[in-house]
């Protein structure tokens, strides 16, 4: 791959002068080939912004009944797309590549965490899919109800989420490693009618548990709306099974027919609601529709993963999230790719199992996040037995990057490492509100900057701007927008429509610019985005954004704890680390007992929100920073956590002695 010298790049201070070309060769077959093919779909989504998502949403998607409306304007910022248009998720990720002849196509392979490989076809992964929507038709499940998913990767968890998208009930997935807490009030937030889950989940060699957890949910109260539990059979641990709720799902599925006539459904029908962390405290359901949402999940698969009928697609993310949801479950699936799910993790049972499972299946396209990429970096300077040198990764032609922007270093190492300096690297900037990629390279046309987002993607207007909604000129950092909107946008949140307004289109900036929450920068000469991190108090540790109201509030809810305050540190494993400042109902403690008490209130929020919501650090103090007014003063909070100098004024701050205090770490 070229390299070339070029203008600097500003990378938050930092220098970045490193560019390189597509490959001739890799660009010469891209769906998107060169930097004038790009611009003409920029320019054709400028000229006829309507017409060119019409076009887009008719080539990718099979509709049951065409639409003859593109863009609703008329309640903003309530859109609609495609509205009067019908079809079926399912149908275009599954019957259509049957009908057209590839019903013996490999869609998925399943690795299980030791290894064993299960492939489906897509007349299998079909059948799998009307039985269980069968199924949940016979315990009454039906169109407009929602089901809470609850499961680890597995091809169940696809075929459960297919199946609820066949039969128009929304699904609503919650990652296993969330608390019971933590479901608990998804399931309520949702009025989920059931549960699909199952019995354990493997990771690392360790059965986790699953049902036991949505059992403690559901005793938690406040769920009545549910009906089922359904509960796949994965280790065949011992659980408990409470008759008349609770069903097997090889029970479910055994002699129902398998076919299963999709449920056609109007483009705007919720697909699925997903719950993503609010800076207030209470998770907000992302509410996002079945046409625009499965248009902009093809088509980024063909602009941004360059997909090609040959090649094998692995995205290692957790269906849990938004990225298995887009890039997994439905994506892959609609382009008719084959794809890899990957039910371990990356260091079991040892810290080259990425690499062993590339090389094994011969994987064309990889995508992880830079949260991975760092902790196998240290991994490899570590032990020399797993560093990817060992392994035969020549089937690699494309690499992608996602949850958090990738530092410079880690982007140079995946591009030498692991691409072997021929490999394009797409560092996708998206989110769970947005459905898919935003700004990202398109690996055939733009020239790659090592940490840069590079360029908005066609018919997406992306801007920059001040607090007033003013367009800052390229070089100044300010507030990311989106000026328009587009088909895979969230809709609302889910029961909640004006925090949807006031979180995503403030009044501030005039109610109609999407508010990404992120701050950006554009480089003076190339145009290129570069992510500075959020402009609120959502932390993004490895890619998944947590609240920091979320983690204070558990930390409260604690005996011990009179008043904690959560910030983010810079961490070189998952991007962002969780610092929490406490005062106790008590003396502060030193030595021994802070770390002891420290490692206690670790676990507490562990078991309050899950594992990824442990602070990586604990600090006591007998106050905490505030104004007269009573303030905490977050900002000190930040320089503290950073071990950084405080240069701030402090005069407004009531007890600056404080400050000292909170430097000492438990």
């Amino acid at each position: 791959m070229a390299e070339t010298e070029t203008q600097p790049q500003q990378q938050n201070g930092l220098q970045e002068n490193r560019v390189f070309l597509p490959p001739p060769a890799f660009a010469a077959q891209a769906n998107v080939s060169g930097m004038d093919a790009y611009k003409a779909l920029c320019e054709e989504a400028e000229r006829d912004y309507e017409g060119f998502w019409a076009r887009l949403a008719r080539e990718n998607l099979d509709w049951h009944k065409p639409f003859t409306s593109v863009l609703d304007e008329s309640n903003a910022p309530f859109y609609k797309w495609f509205q009067d248009g019908q079809l079926n998720a399912s149908y275009n990720c599954l019957d259509r590549h049957i009908n057209n002849g590839n019903g013996d196509k490999t869609a998925l392979i399943f690795e299980a965490d030791d290894g064993a490989v299960t492939r489906v076809t897509y007349r299998e992964l079909h059948e799998r899919v009307c039985k269980f929507a069968n199924g949940l038709k016979s315990r009454g499940i039906k169109k407009g109800d929602r089901v809470v998913i609850y499961m680890s990767m597995s091809v169940e968890g696809v075929a459960a989420m297919q199946a609820c998208a066949r039969i128009g009930a929304t699904h609503s997935v919650v990652f296993g490693g969330f608390s019971a807490k933590s479901l608990q009030e998804r399931i309520n937030d949702a009025g989920a009618v059931a549960v699909i889950t199952a019995d354990e989940q493997m990771r690392g060699g360790k059965p986790l548990p699953l049902k036991a957890i949505v059992d403690e949910a559901l005793g938690l109260g406040g769920c009545d709306s549910v009906r089922d539990v359904i509960v796949y059979r994965r280790t065949g641990g011992n659980i408990a099974f409470y008759e008349g709720r609770d069903i097997w799902l090889h029970d479910l599925v055994d002699n129902q027919p398998g076919q299963c006539e999709p449920e056609w459904v109007d483009a705007e029908h919720p697909l699925f609601i997903l719950y993503t962390s609010g800076s207030t405290g209470t998770p907000k359901g992302v509410q996002h529709a079945t046409g625009g949402f499965l248009l902009w999940a093809a088509q980024t698969m063909k602009w941004t993963f360059d997909i090609k009928p040959q090649d094998l697609f692995w995205c290692t993310a957790d269906i849990g999230w938004v990225t298995g949801h887009t890039y997994i479950a439905y994506g892959p699936l609609a382009v008719g790719a084959t794809q890899i799910v990957f039910e371990g993790v990356p260091t079991y049972p040892n810290a080259g199992r990425f690499w062993q499972t590339i090389d094994k299946h011969k994987v064309s396209i990889f995508y992880t996040a830079p949260t991975a990429i760092r902790s196998l970096i240290k991994a490899a300077n570590a032990d020399e037995n797993v560093h990817p040198k060992n392994y035969d990764l020549s089937s690699l032609r494309l690499l992608g990057s996602v949850g958090e922007p990738i530092n410079p270093e880690a982007w140079m190492w995946y591009y030498r490492n692991i691409g072997r300096e021929k490999c394009p690297i797409v560092d996708t900037f998206w989110q769970t509100e947005t459905g898919g990629h935003m700004i990202t390279p398109l690996p055939g046309a733009t020239p790659l900057v090592p940490g840069s987002c590079t360029l908005p993607l066609p018919g997406i207007m992306a801007a920059i701007v001040d607090e007033a909604g003013q367009d800052v000129p390229n070089g100044n950092g300010g507030i990311l927008v989106v000026k328009r909107p587009w088909p895979s946008m969230l809709r609302t949140i889910w029961g909640n429509p004006e925090r949807f307004k006031t979180a995503y289109f403030p009044d501030e900036l005039g109610g109609r610019y999407y508010l990404a929450g992120d701050g950006a920068i554009r480089n003076k000469d190339t145009g290129y985005f570069t992510i500075t991190g959020r402009i609120d108090d959502v932390l993004n540790v490895s890619g998944h954004r947590m609240g920091t109201m979320e983690i204070e509030s558990a930390l409260v809810a604690h005996e011990m704890v009179a008043e904690a305050a959560v910030v983010g540190k810079p961490d070189d494993t998952t991007g962002e680390a969780i610092c929490a400042f406490v005062v106790l109902k008590r003396a502060r403690p030193t030595g021994e007992e802070a770390k002891k008490l420290a490692a206690e209130l670790r676990t507490w929020v562990g078991k309050e929100i899950g594992p990824i919501a442990k602070p990586k650090e604990i600090r006591f103090g007998d106050n905490l920073p505030k104004t007269r007014s009573g303030k905490i003063m977050r900002r000190l909070l930040r320089v503290l956590a950073k071990g950084e100098q405080i240069t701030q004024d402090i005069s407004t701050l009531e007890n600056p002695a404080i400050l000292e205090q909170l430097r000492e770490t438990s």
